[in-house]
């Protein structure tokens, strides 16, 4: 992400995004808010400053250690820089939804965060500060928990897919968050910090191979994605793995978390008082859970599951530029020209275009494309001008061939 001029360290375990990755940052955020709506999710934004007294309600002022930023204001307030929200959603719920007519309600908003790691590695992977999209379900019984909590799971692994990645949901511990139920959603990757044990079948499983209608009972679903062996190390039991994956089927490798989603019950309601009034009249604290997703480190998990020797290699869905215009002789007015003029076409249809017209030499220039990860090169050159082509590469290597320099626009948007 460096050599690609993605990212600058500003301090230890946090970074300025720079325009490539800033393109590719808010790509990732527009999937993840576009399947949180599909979901029946409504978006708002909380701050990042939040005061401590939300927190001492709940108990996890002094309980969430020093990961937590602790600030005091001019009028020594006691503050702090969010790591997450549970507190924060309560306190708004509370104070706006008193009966049960007002249920079910799932909320999210995608922000920065703050965790003081003591030891921030692996770039945007484990940093300080990053973006993340957290929603919040509440609902009036542990059945109306259950099936947001089912929408959720469903919304993770779609939302994944989208983006290249194969998420494998795996049981999880709750950590600070507390509850009882919990699953990671883990990309398998050589350098993930976390060990992993899985059923090698889930390699094969599409979440995209049908629709879903969130309106439905999504308890099948949720049980196909569960019914195999899959567990980070933190909850691996290695006889039962030995006993429920045939040898020929057992995964045993690195994996890196890209979501987790948490059932807690009345954990954060009772502690904070969040009612709403039931049928019969009778106050009751209402069942919730959290679900998040951690935006900027999915840039980086990308980069970890899909690159090669010579760089990055983006998904159509979230790549910085889909295409890469390669001007091989700037100094000739017909390559220019024909450069120029698939610059305009392709832009005015929508295609993001990097148009490189710089005076470096040819292998620079492919070099640096490939290194950033467009997934198509157009390379246009004066012989292929005087013939009417120019040269189409996929960054995959699969698709090499000349095409008409009037068919190009069609190919990307046909």
């Amino acid at each position: 992400m460096l050599r690609a001029g993605m990212i600058r360290q500003s301090s230890a375990g946090i970074y300025s995004w720079l325009p490539l990755g800033f393109r590719v940052l808010k790509k990732i955020e527009q999937i993840v808010r576009e399947e949180q709506d599909a979901a029946g999710c409504q978006e708002l934004l909380m701050p990042t400053i939040q005061p401590a007294g939300l927190w001492r309600e709940s108990g996890r002022y002094d309980d969430y250690g020093k990961e937590m930023l602790r600030i005091t204001d001019r009028h020594d307030r006691d503050m702090l820089f969010g790591p997450t929200n549970e507190e924060l959603i309560t306190d708004i719920f509370r104070n706006s939804v008193k009966s049960y007519r007002d249920l079910p309600q799932l909320l999210y908003h995608i922000q920065w965060k703050f965790r003081d790691e003591v030891r921030p590695r692996f770039g945007i992977m484990r940093g300080r500060e990053f973006l993340m999209k957290d929603s919040y379900s509440f609902d009036l019984d542990y059945e109306g928990a259950r099936r947001s909590y089912n929408k959720m799971f469903v919304a993770y692994l779609r939302t994944f897919a989208r983006m290249g990645l194969k998420a494998i949901p795996m049981a999880a511990d709750t950590g600070p968050i507390g509850g009882d139920l919990s699953h990671e959603f883990i990309i398998l990757a050589e350098t993930g910090e976390s060990e992993v044990f899985c059923h090698a079948d889930y390699l094969g499983f599409d979440p995209s191979a049908r629709g879903v209608d969130y309106d439905d009972d999504l308890q099948p679903v949720v049980d196909e994605w569960t019914r195999l062996y899959a567990a980070t190390d933190e909850k691996h039991d290695a006889d039962g793995f030995a006993s429920r994956v045939p040898s020929d089927k057992a995964l045993h490798t690195r994996g890196i978390e890209v979501g987790h989603i948490f059932y807690f019950g009345t954990k954060y309601s009772k502690a904070m008082g969040a009612t709403v009034q039931h049928a019969d009249g009778s106050e009751m604290p209402v069942e919730m859970g959290s679900y998040g997703i951690g935006v900027s480190r999915l840039v980086g998990a990308i980069i970890e599951a899909s690159h090669d020797e010579a760089g990055i290699i983006w998904p159509e869905s979230v790549a910085p530029f889909r295409v890469g215009l390669i001007n091989l002789k700037v100094d000739d007015s017909a390559t220019t020209e024909a450069c120029e003029q698939l610059y305009s076409e392709l832009s005015s249809s929508g295609v993001d275009v990097l148009y490189d017209d710089t005076h470096e030499r040819a292998g620079v220039k492919f070099a640096t494309s490939e290194l950033i990860g467009t997934p198509w090169q157009l390379v246009v050159g004066p012989r292929g001008v005087a013939s009417g082509v120019v040269e189409m590469r996929s960054r995959t290597g699969n698709v090499d061939e000349e095409i008409p320099i009037e068919s190009v626009t069609s190919r990307f948007t046909g």
